[in-house]
C-alpha cells in the first residue's frame, strides 16, 4: 500500500449527537478517481453485529462528500446522506428474526464509520484505511430520568433541561410488551416531557396474574398532569401499533383522559368497544385462525382485523375525539389495516363534523414499524405479543429506502404537530 493510500483521511460529524441529527461524511486525500467503499458497523446491546456499506468514485481532487455524491452499490444506492445508518443490517450469518432497538438509552449507541479500498462486500480481514468511532444518543445532555411506581405504574418519566414545566407525552408502544424507553427519550431531548409507559407487562400484572385495566391508562395521564415539571392542560397521547387502540380509546371515551392532541402510528380503531387490554387480546386470538403465512412461512397478521367490521361495538367511534388527531400510516402496512383504518375514521370524523381535527400522513412501500429517523428498516422479525405461547416470524412490510423517507418525514411531521399543539 502506498504512502498515498495511507494518506487517506476521513471526517464524521458530528461525532456526537442525537440519533435524528444527520451526519456529513468526507474523504479526502484519496487518489483520483479510486475506488473506495464506506462501510458503517454497529454492535447492538445483545452482541448482534450490524453494517451498512456503499461503493464510491472519489473525485479529481481525491475527495468523497456523502451528502452530494451517489453510491454505486451496496446496501442503498444514489444520493443518502444518511444510507449507511437507515440501511444497516445483521451482519452475514446472524440468526434470522433480529431487531435493533435500544435498550438502555444512558449509554449511547456506537457507530464505526470506515473507508476500503476496492468496492468490496466481505469485509473479514479487511484492514480499513481510515475509521472512526460516532456516537447516536437518544437522551441529549441535561435530560432527568426517573423511574416511576407511583400508582402502580410501570413506567419512566423524562424531563427536558431547564426549569419547566414542560408539554408532555404519554408514549405507548405496542403489543410485544416491556418497557421501551428510547422514543421518550428522544422527545425529551426536543423539548417535551415524556412518560414510557408499560401496559403489557408491568408489575401489577405479575403480581395480579391480570392484565391491567382501562383506570391504568387514566392513572398514568394523571399522573402526567399532576407532576410539577409538566404543564396539566397540554399532554398528548401517542400511540404505536396497539397502542393507536389505547390511544384512540381512550381519546374517544375517557372522562379523565383529555389529550390536547394525539398521534396514532400504524395502528386501528378496530376493537371490543367495553373491552380492556385483556379482551382486545382476547378479540384477536379468537381472529388468529385468519393469519396467513407468505411462501416464506411470514405470518402477515393484518388479516386478524380485515374486514374493518360494521358492528359498532368491534371500533371506536372516532367521531368521539374532540382533539386535534395525526394518523400515520405506511401502505405496505402487513401487521396491522391501518390505511384502511385511517379511511374508516376520516369518514366516521366527516359524519360527526370534526374532520377538521384529523391530519393523515400516508406513506406508498412503508410497513409497520415506523422509528425515528435512521433506524434500520425492519421487514421481518420474530415476534410474540403478550400473553401468547406461539413465537412467530412476522412479516411487518415496506421496502427499505420508500420506507426509511417516511420515518424521516414522518419523525419531522409529528414533531411539528406537536409543537404547534402543545407550545402554541
Amino acid at each position: 500500500m502506498s504512502s498515498r493510500q495511507l494518506a487517506v483521511k476521513l471526517s464524521v460529524s458530528p461525532s456526537r449527537g442525537l440519533v435524528d441529527e444527520k451526519l456529513a461524511i468526507l474523504v479526502k486525500s484519496a487518489p483520483p478517481g479510486a475506488r473506495l467503499t464506506l462501510r458503517a458497523f454497529h454492535r447492538c446491546e445483545n452482541g448482534h453485529g450490524w453494517e451498512a456499506f456503499a461503493h464510491y468514485l472519489t473525485d479529481a481532487a481525491g475527495s468523497l462528500n456523502v451528502s452530494e455524491d451517489p453510491s454505486l452499490g451496496g446496501t442503498y444506492s444514489g444520493v443518502e446522506q444518511m444510507g449507511l445508518l437507515w440501511s444497516i443490517r445483521p451482519v452475514p450469518g446472524s440468526k434470522p428474526g433480529l431487531r435493533m432497538r435500544k435498550m438502555n438509552v444512558q449509554t449511547p449507541m456506537e457507530f464505526t464509520i470506515s473507508v476500503y479500498q476496492d468496492h468490496i462486500t466481505d469485509f473479514t480481514d479487511q484492514v480499513p484505511q481510515a475509521s472512526q468511532l460516532v456516537e447516536r444518543w437518544y437522551m441529549a445532555p441535561g435530560i432527568l430520568r426517573i423511574a416511576i411506581t407511583d400508582c402502580g405504574l410501570t413506567a419512566t418519566l423524562f424531563l427536558p433541561s431547564g426549569p419547566g414545566p414542560f408539554p408532555a407525552i404519554l408514549d405507548l408502544w405496542g403489543g410485544g410488551g416491556q418497557l421501551m424507553e428510547y422514543r421518550a427519550a428522544l422527545f425529551a431531548s426536543h423539548g417535551f416531557a415524556a412518560l414510557a409507559l408499560d401496559y403489557m407487562t408491568p408489575k401489577i400484572t405479575v403480581e395480579t396474574g391480570k392484565m391491567v385495566d382501562n383506570t391504568y391508562f387514566e392513572k398514568a395521564f394523571t399522573f402526567l398532569q399532576q407532576h410539577p415539571g409538566v404543564l396539566a392542560e397540554r399532554v398528548a397521547l401517542l400511540g404505536l401499533s396497539f397502542g393507536v387502540s389505547v390511544t384512540l380509546k381512550m381519546a374517544a371515551y375517557s372522562h379523565v383522559v383529555k389529550p390536547r392532541c394525539a398521534v396514532c402510528i400504524s395502528g386501528s380503531h378496530v376493537q371490543p368497544v367495553d373491552g380492556t387490554v385483556a379482551d382486545i387480546l382476547s378479540y384477536f386470538d379468537r381472529n388468529a385462525h385468519k393469519t396467513q403465512l407468505n411462501d416464506e412461512n411470514q405470518a402477515i397478521l393484518r388479516n386478524l382485523l380485515l374486514p374493518i367490521p360494521t358492528d359498532p361495538a368491534f371500533k371506536v367511534d372516532v367521531g368521539c375525539v374532540q382533539c386535534p388527531l395525526l394518523v400515520v400510516v405506511g401502505e405496505d402496512d402487513q401487521n396491522w389495516p391501518a390505511s384502511e383504518s385511517a379511511e374508516d375514521m376520516k369518514d366516521m370524523m366527516e359524519r360527526a363534523g370534526n374532520v377538521y381535527l384529523l391530519t393523515v400522513l400516508s406513506y406508498p412501500n412503508a410497513g409497520h414499524l415506523l422509528e425515528p429517523p435512521y433506524s434500520p428498516h425492519t421487514r421481518v422479525s420474530s415476534f410474540r405479543s403478550v400473553g401468547s405461547r406461539q413465537k412467530l416470524t412476522a412479516l411487518w412490510g415496506g421496502e427499505t429506502a420508500a420506507h426509511s423517507l417516511a420515518q424521516e418525514d414522518a419523525w419531522k411531521k409529528t414533531l411539528d404537530f406537536l409543537r404547534h399543539h402543545l407550545y402554541t
